[in-house]
C-alpha cells in the first residue's frame, strides 16, 4: 500500500509499535490512502499526538480549529478548500493562514496564492477537522444527495388535516425522496429557529435559504430535477394548484414537526426561472406572546401598559414588514386578555391562535370579507376591544377612528419609519387631523435588533465610527460577534425588540389638531420624554447585548447628534453626555476631526465596506485631492453605501454624479459625460452586465473607462465582466485606498 502523506512516516514511526507501517504497506490496496487518517481509525495514534510530533519536527504551529469565522468563507473558493482538504483560518491585507494536513503542498500553496493574492501561511490540523470545517463554513450539498437517495433521518413530519384532504395529483412530487426532501427542509428550518423558508429557482437548480433572526442564510441548492417536485410538494402541502404556475397563490398548511404543532403560510411568486416560494414558519411554542420576553426596556414596557390600560381610543404599531408588529399586538392582547372582555381580532392571515375568550376572523377578500366590512360586523358584536391586522386603506382608517372614538379600544399596524409619521400616514389616508388628535392614544414603532451570542462574543478591539462614539461612554466594554456552533456560526441567537413609544398628551394632541409636521410632533413627543429608536437601541448595545455593527444594521445615527444630557447610559433613563469613546483610535480621525454638536456628523464607513487608511490628498492647480476635479458618475442602488463612496471620493477631490439604477445611469452618462464611471453589477431593472454592454456599443460612450464593484468575486463574473469591455473590477468589501488608488491608476491611463 502506498501512501499520499508518505513524508509522514518518519515523523511518525517512533510513535508507533515497531514494523506496524510495514504490516500496514503489505495490505492490499487499489488506490493510495492516507496514513494519518488509517492510523486513527485503527486507534494507533490520536491526532494531538500526531499534531505533536509534526510541529516539534517541523516547527510548524498547530491551527486553532475551534472557531472559524464565517466571514472567511469569501477568502478561499469552496472548491479549492475542498480540493486540497485546506480551510481558512486567518486573513490579513498580506497574508492568508490555512490549517492543512499536508503543509508540504506545494500546489496548494502556489493555487491558495493566486486565488486570494496574498500569500500563504500553512497551519497543521488533522484531515477530519479539517473536513468538518469547511463542511460548516461552506454547507456541504451532500445532505441534499443522501436525502435524494431515500436516507432517513431521526426526525418526524406530519400533515395534520384541520378539513377534507385533497388528493394529490402530480406522480412526482409523491415519490417517496421529494416527501423526504420536503419534511427534513422543515423539520431543519424549526430546529434552526427559521422564521421563513425562502425557496428560490436559480441556473441549475434550486436555492434554499433560511431567515434567522430576520437576516437570510442559504444552506443547501437542489438539481433542478429534484427542485420543481420540491416546489409542487409544497404546494400540494398547502392546498395550491400545482398546474398554474403563472399566477401568484397564497395557502396554509399545519404539520407536526417532532409532535409539536407548526402553522405554515406559503406565498408563491412567478418568476424568470420558476416560481420562488417563501414559508412562513408560526412555532406557537418559538414565539412566546408576552411582553416580557420581547426584551424592551423595563420603562418602554411601562409605557406601553399604559397605553393598553386606555378604554377607548386606538393605538398603533408601526414599522417595516418582518418588525415584530404582530408579536407586540398578541402580546398586547394576552396582557388585557379576561373573562370579562369582549376580544375580536380581524387578520389576514391569523398567524396565531390566542385561546379562549378571543374571536379571530380570517379575511377571505374573494368571498367579500375584507378588513371594512369584518370591521363594520365587528362592531354589531359588542367589543370591548378590536385588533385589527392592519389599515391599508381609506375605508378601514375610517372606521377604525370611528370605533375608536364609540366607546372602544383599537389595536392596528402601519407601515411608518417611525412613530411621528404614524400621523402622516393616516392623514395621507385621509383621515381629519382633528378625529386623530381626539381619537390616538399613542404609537409604538419598533424594530428587531439581534442579541449577540454570550457563548461566543468577544470584546471588540475595533475602532468605533466616529459617528457613534460620541454616543458611548469612555470605558464602555463593547463585543463583537463572532460564530460557533450554538449560534450556526453567525456570532448572534435570538432577537429584542427597541421601542419608540409616543404616547399622546395636550401639547402633542393641539399640534395634530393644527396639522403639525411629523418633525414638529417628533420634538414636542422627545420634551415630553420619548426616546427614538437609536436611543432605545444604544442602551441595549451599552448593555452588552448587541454589536455596534447591529445597531447601524438597524437604525440610522441621529443626523443632528444628541443633545447634551441624552445620551443614555443602560442604568439611567438619562444619562450625561460623555466624550467620544476612543476619537484618538478612530480609522478616520487623523483626517476627519470630531463633528462639533449640531453639524452633520461624519458618515460611518464600516457599514457596507472597510475603510482603514484615509488616502493622501494632494493640492494641483488649487484643486484639493487626488481626484482634481475629475468627474466621476457613481451607479450604486444601496443608498447608505452610495453616500459612503460620494463623500469618500469628494473627499478626494473628484466631482460626484450619482444613479440608483441602469436606466438612471445612461441618462447620466450623456447628460454629463463623466469622466470615469463607478458601476455596480447589481442593479434594479437594468443591471450593471447590459449597462456596460450598451456603454461599449455606443460610440460617444466605447471610450469612458469603467471600474466596476461586485459582491461577486468569482473568477467567471471577473471574466466575463473584463470580456464586456470593463477597465477594472473591485470586489465589495473593500479598502478606502483601494479604491482611490484604482481610479487614479484608470484615468492616469485614460489620460495618456
Amino acid at each position: 500500500m502506498q501512501f499520499t502523506d508518505e513524508w509522514l512516516v518518519h515523523t511518525i514511526d517512533p510513535l508507533l509499535p515497531d514494523g506496524s507501517i510495514a504490516a500496514i504497506r503489505q495490505e492490499p490496496a487499489t488506490a493510495p490512502a492516507s496514513l494519518w487518517e488509517i492510523l486513527v481509525q485503527r486507534k494507533l495514534v490520536g491526532d494531538d499526538q500526531i499534531l505533536k510530533a509534526i510541529s516539534a519536527r517541523f516547527r510548524i504551529p498547530i491551527a486553532e480549529l475551534a472557531r472559524i469565522d464565517p466571514k472567511l468563507q469569501q477568502s478561499v473558493p469552496e472548491q479549492v478548500a475542498r480540493r486540497f482538504n485546506v480551510v481558512p483560518v486567518r486573513q490579513t491585507d498580506s497574508y492568508l493562514e490555512v490549517a492543512t494536513a499536508n503543509p508540504f503542498d506545494i500546489d496548494a500553496e502556489k493555487m491558495l496564492a493566486f486565488a486570494t493574492g496574498r500569500d500563504v501561511r500553512m497551519l497543521v490540523g488533522s484531515p477530519s477537522t479539517i473536513r468538518q470545517r469547511i463542511d460548516e463554513l461552506y454547507r456541504s450539498d451532500d445532505v441534499v444527495n443522501r436525502l435524494l437517495e431515500g436516507i432517513g433521518g431521526d426526525f418526524e413530519v406530519k400533515e395534520l388535516k384541520e378539513e377534507e384532504d385533497a388528493a394529490a395529483s402530480a406522480e412526482e412530487a409523491s415519490q417517496r425522496p421529494i416527501i423526504r426532501l420536503v419534511d427534513v427542509m422543515l423539520a431543519d428550518g424549526v430546529a434552526s429557529r427559521a422564521s421563513d423558508i425562502h425557496v428560490e429557482p436559480i441556473e441549475g437548480g434550486v436555492a434554499v435559504r433560511y431567515r434567522i433572526d430576520g437576516v437570510l442564510r442559504q444552506v443547501m441548492k437542489i438539481p433542478r430535477t429534484a427542485g420543481l417536485p420540491l416546489i409542487s410538494r409544497i404546494k400540494i402541502l398547502s392546498g395550491l394548484d400545482i398546474a398554474d404556475r403563472l399566477r401568484p397563490q397564497d395557502g396554509r398548511a399545519r404539520v407536526s414537526v417532532n409532535g409539536e404543532a407548526v402553522d405554515l403560510r406559503v406565498s408563491t411568486l412567478p418568476a424568470s426561472l420558476g416560481e420562488k416560494v417563501v414559508i412562513r414558519i408560526l412555532s406557537q411554542r418559538a414565539t412566546a406572546l408576552s411582553l416580557d420576553a420581547l426584551g424592551m426596556h423595563p420603562d418602554e414596557q411601562e409605557a406601553i401598559k399604559r397605553l393598553l390600560s386606555a378604554k377607548e381610543g386606538i393605538i398603533l404599531v408601526t414599522g417595516p414588514t418582518g418588525s415584530g408588529k404582530t408579536t407586540t399586538l398578541y402580546s398586547a392582547i394576552r396582557l388585557i386578555q379576561s373573562e370579562g372582555v369582549n376580544i375580536v381580532t380581524v387578520e389576514d392571515p391569523v398567524e396565531y391562535r390566542l385561546g379562549e375568550n378571543i374571536v379571530q376572523v380570517q379575511v377571505h377578500e374573494k368571498a367579500g370579507l375584507t378588513f371594512a366590512s369584518a370591521l363594520r360586523s365587528i362592531l354589531r358584536q359588542d367589543p370591548d376591544v378590536v385588533l385589527i391586522g392592519e389599515i391599508r386603506d381609506q375605508e378601514t382608517a375610517q372606521i377604525a377612528l370611528q370605533a375608536s372614538l364609540t366607546g372602544h379600544l383599537v389595536l392596528s399596524t402601519l407601515h411608518t419609519n417611525d412613530a411621528p409619521n404614524a400621523v402622516t400616514r393616516l392623514v395621507d389616508m385621509g383621515m381629519e387631523p382633528y378625529k386623530i388628535a381626539s381619537a390616538l392614544r399613542g404609537v409604538v414603532a419598533q424594530r428587531l435588533m439581534r442579541r449577540v451570542c454570550t457563548k461566543c462574543r468577544e470584546a471588540s478591539t475595533e475602532p468605533v465610527p466616529e459617528r457613534v462614539a460620541k454616543f458611548i461612554p469612555a470605558g464602555t466594554p463593547l463585543f463583537r460577534a463572532v460564530g460557533c456552533p450554538e449560534c450556526s456560526q453567525t456570532g448572534y441567537r435570538g432577537r429584542f425588540s427597541i421601542m419608540e413609544v409616543l404616547t399622546l398628551n395636550a401639547e402633542i394632541e393641539r399640534r395634530i389638531g393644527a396639522g403639525a409636521t411629523a418633525e414638529q410632533l417628533a420634538n414636542a413627543a422627545r420634551s415630553a420624554g420619548m426616546r427614538s429608536l437609536w436611543e432605545s437601541g444604544l442602551r441595549h448595545l451599552l448593555a452588552g447585548e448587541s454589536t455596534v455593527e447591529e445597531l447601524l444594521r438597524v437604525t440610522d445615527v441621529p443626523l443632528d447628534g444628541a443633545p447634551a444630557g441624552e445620551a443614555p447610559a443602560p442604568e439611567q433613563a438619562r444619562g450625561d453626555h460623555h466624550p467620544a469613546r476612543g476619537a484618538a483610535a478612530s480609522p478616520m480621525s487623523t483626517a476627519a476631526p470630531v463633528t462639533p454638536a449640531g453639524s452633520a456628523p461624519a458618515l460611518d464607513f464600516t457599514m457596507d465596506m472597510e475603510l482603514v487608511d484615509e488616502p493622501g490628498t494632494t493640492e494641483v492647480d488649487g484643486v484639493t485631492g487626488r481626484g482634481r476635479g475629475a468627474k466621476v458618475l457613481l451607479v450604486e442602488d444601496e443608498e447608505q453605501l452610495r453616500r459612503v463612496i460620494k463623500d469618500l471620493l469628494e473627499r478626494e477631490g473628484y466631482i460626484v454624479t450619482e444613479a440608483r439604477d441602469g436606466v438612471q445611469a445612461l441618462d447620466q452618462v450623456d447628460r454629463h459625460a463623466p469622466d470615469v464611471i463607478v458601476l455596480d453589477l447589481n442593479l434594479p431593472g437594468l443591471d450593471g452586465y447590459s449597462v456596460l454592454q450598451q456603454l461599449r456599443s455606443r460610440p460617444a460612450t466605447r471610450a469612458i473607462p469603467v471600474m466596476v464593484l461586485t459582491a461577486k468575486g468569482d473568477e467567471d463574473n471577473e471574466v466575463r465582466v473584463f470580456e464586456l469591455g470593463a477597465d477594472d473590477f473591485l470586489t465589495k468589501p473593500f479598502r478606502a485606498r483601494a479604491l482611490s488608488a484604482r481610479l487614479e491608476a484608470i484615468l492616469g491611463r485614460h489620460r495618456a
